[in-house]
Order: C-alpha cells, then sequence, then structure tokens
C-alpha cells in the first residue's frame, strides 16, 4: 500500500507528535508499506546550522527507501499571525500541487495542524480518485479541534467571522474524511456533537515508546552536573511550550510565589512563541533554571528529574485535549502536579492512576500550594513506582501504533487486517 502524507511539520523539527508519527511510519513499513512525505522545509525547533543544513534539501530517501520526503521551500514561521497565516496558506497551496503529481496513492493522512491541512487534504484525496479512477482514502489524525481552541484560548469566540469560517473548514474536511482519529473521548464526544459519523470516528491515544523512555535515577542523571543543579533540592520540572493554550506562563508566577521556599527549584526546558518572553522573566529568579526543549533522545533523563513535574493549560482548554507528555512523566514514575482543567481526560487519568493532583488552571495559588504539600511528604517520588506499569496498559507504542495500522489498512481492499 502507498501512503502519502502530508505534513506541515516534520523531522527534524522539534513538536508534539513528531515521534508519534516516526513510530507510525516505521510501523507501516515494517509491514511492507511505501511511504511519500510533502512537508515544507524545516524552521521549528531547530537551531541556525540545522535550517541551513536542510535549506536546499529538497528531496531524501530513508529507510532504504521505503520513505521518500519531498520538501518545499516555506517562510520561517514567527509569532506575528497574519505572517503565520500566510505561510499556512503558502504551505497548503504548495502541498496541493505537489500531492496531484503523486502516482498510485491509496491513502492520504493528514495531521490537524494546521486548521486547513484537513481541508486540503480531503482535496487532494478527492482529486487523486478522480486521476486513478480508483478510491483514494483519506485519514485524519486529529491533534487540535478548531475553531474551539481559538475560543477556549481567547483568540475569537462563537459567532465570529473567524469562528464561522474555522466551522466551516472543520465540516468540510470530516465530511471528506473517511476515518477521523481522536485522541481522547472528549473529543469523539465533541465530534459526534457536530454530527459526524461514529462510524467514521475512532480513538486512539497518542504513545511512547517504553523502550527509549526509562526512568534515571537522580544520581545516574547527566542534567544534574550538566547544569550544575542542586540534587538536595525538590526540583520542579516544566518541560514543554510556551503558547497561547498551555498557560505555562503560571510556572514562573508560581516560582515567583515561592521564592522564599529555599529547597525549592524550578526548571523549566521551554520553546514555542512565548519562550523567550518567559525567559526574560526567570532572569532575576534565583529559584529557577530555565533551558530550551532538550532533544527527544534526552527525554528519559528530563522527565525523570524532577520530585515532580508540570503540566499546565489555559482555562478550558484542558477539556480539548490529552497531553501526550502525560505518558512519558508517567513511565518515569515521576508524579504530576496539574493546573489543568477538572472536566478532562488528564485528570480523569491522574485520579485513575493515583500519579498526583489536579488544581484549577490560572490559580497560580493553589498550583504553589500544592508544590509546597508534596515537596513536604516524605515518601516524595516513591509514591508513584506503578506509574510506568499504568502506562504499559494504556498507551504504549506497540498497542496504540498497531491500532492505527489496523485502521489505516482497513479502509482499502488491498490491506488486511493486522495482528501483530
Amino acid at each position: 500500500m502507498n501512503i502519502l502524507f502530508l505534513d506541515a511539520y516534520y523531522e527534524p523539527e522539534k513538536i508534539a507528535y513528531t515521534h508519534l508519527e516516526r513510530d507510525l511510519i516505521e510501523g507501516l513499513i515494517s509491514d511492507g508499506h511505501k511511504i511519500k512525505i510533502i512537508c515544507p522545509t524545516p524552521t521549528r525547533g531547530i537551531d541556525k546550522e540545522t535550517r541551513e543544513k536542510y535549506k536546499n534539501k529538497i528531496f531524501e530517501e530513508k529507510y532504504n527507501g521505503s520513505v521518500e520526503v519531498n520538501r518545499f521551500k516555506a517562510p520561517q514561521e514567527g509569532k506575528n499571525p497574519i505572517v503565520r497565516a500566510f505561510r499556512y496558506f503558502w504551505c497548503n497551496f504548495r502541498t496541493y500541487q505537489i500531492a496531484l503529481k503523486s502516482k498510485n496513492v491509496d491513502v492520504v493522512f493528514s495531521n490537524s495542524t494546521p486548521p486547513t491541512q484537513g481541508a486540503i487534504s480531503g482535496i487532494v484525496a478527492r482529486k487523486l480518485s478522480k486521476k486513478y479512477k480508483k478510491k483514494v482514502s483519506f485519514v485524519y489524525n486529529l491533534q487540535d479541534i478548531f475553531p474551539d481552541s481559538l475560543v477556549n484560548t481567547n483568540l475569537t469566540h462563537n459567532g465570529s467571522v473567524l469562528w464561522k469560517i474555522g466551522r466551516k473548514l472543520e465540516d468540510f474536511t470530516y465530511r471528506h474524511a473517511d476515518k477521523i482519529i481522536v485522541i481522547s473521548q472528549a473529543f469523539k464526544k465533541n465530534l459526534l456533537a457536530k454530527g459526524v459519523s461514529e462510524k467514521k470516528v475512532e480513538i486512539i491515544s497518542n504513545w511512547i515508546d517504553l523502550e527509549s523512555v526509562q526512568p534515571v535515577e537522580r544520581k545516574d542523571n547527566k542534567l544534574i552536573d550538566e547544569f550544575d543543579l542542586d540534587p538536595s533540592k525538590f526540583l520542579v520540572v516544566y518541560a514543554g511550550n510556551f503558547g497561547a493554550a498551555q498557560g505555562a506562563d503560571i510556572v514562573i508566577k508560581a516560582a515567583m510565589e515561592l521564592q522564599d521556599y529555599k529547597d525549592i527549584q524550578f526548571v523549566i526546558f521551554g520553546g514555542g512563541p512565548y519562550f523567550e518572553d518567559a525567559r526574560e522573566q526567570a532572569k532575576n529568579l534565583d529559584n529557577i533554571f530555565i533551558h530550551e526543549l532538550m532533544p527527544q533522545d534526552r527525554i528519559s533523563e528530563v522527565y525523570s528529574l524532577g520530585d515532580i513535574a508540570l503540566i499546565t493549560c489555559k482555562k478550558g482548554t484542558g477539556k480539548a485535549g490529552m497531553p501526550s507528555k502525560t505518558w512519558s512523566i508517567m513511565a518515569c514514575n515521576t508524579p504530576i502536579i496539574a493546573s489543568f482543567d477538572e472536566e478532562s481526560d488528564l485528570a480523569d487519568v491522574i485520579r485513575n492512576s493515583g500519579a498526583g493532583v489536579c488544581v484549577n488552571p490560572e490559580d497560580v495559588f493553589a498550583l504553589s500550594d500544592a508544590i509546597v504539600k508534596v515537596s513536604e511528604r516524605k515518601q516524595k517520588k516513591l509514591d508513584c513506582m506503578e506509574l510506568r506499569k499504568y502506562v504499559l496498559k494504556n498507551a504504549s507504542k506497540q498497542i496504540c501504533v498497531r491500532k492505527y495500522k489496523n485502521s489505516i489498512t482497513d479502509l482499502t481492499n488491498i490491506g488486511i487486517r493486522l495482528n501483530s
């Protein structure tokens, strides 16, 4: 089977689903499928040297020719929403142009970022079906619900022009998708409430590779010496983006509140559009160490480092999804303090697994109080040594990738049910 991936971001870019797509692609080619990826030249989450390396790297073969990557040049991604919108539309236009030249495509696969990506992918699948005079299926991987996410972050409101455009894009995408893979029960309920057929929707949670994410004892954690951290202190780790939906500025505010607690140290590994603002705010705080996001291969060290790990969201946004880093944190047996919506999949996981506590989002005093209370416990991290087993049962790479493969191959006449 030949599968066409239409990506807005692809390796070496560092975003939340990079490793998920890599695992999925590796799983598909292990079953003999061929993959073609169309994507822009990388700009997000990479250094200048990497950007230069890929600037003119338009064609690439990977995995002994099983994966073909076709890149096109695109402007640098920035903060300005108008510039970002222009880049999205440019990337969609070039993706469409290149995709229609593709040969022997059986399935088009697309993620949901940016919001226009799904609509373009639906059009491509329809055009290729006419070109080949056979059905080309479209699988939509829904990681973010638009325009709901904009409403939740107060970037627009129900009934606005932007909201109406977003709803039309959303309806068009859902209508043309043959399969919609969502990451949580909350996502499925959202789609069903909008009239999407339940037959189209399948829940497959984001996952982690448990072989590559392992608990690391503090005495063996290289980050301690690398960044001159005090191993005797209570380390509070936040690793993730500083963007509109994350509400991660509360981490800086909590550090400000807890400056008098000399045994508590905040450690931040960040990225995203507002990260430099956060770094500037943290300059004069002695209880914060702040650094760019670490490479994926050091995720075990990052999430094993803390006595606790923080997960945050802007009020209202947590109901729309499940942060994939949750599983990585739990796989390292690290407890969680979540500044997150109580009625969310994350809050349910924390309650069901005993992973930690959940406080109201944007409530800096509740978050600060929770950090202090956990720091005063004698057992601390020993309370959470069973978390890895919970991840194994619910979000392992092997289980979730198999579900994806079955979902994709079930759409074609040439695929058979996979049991491996």
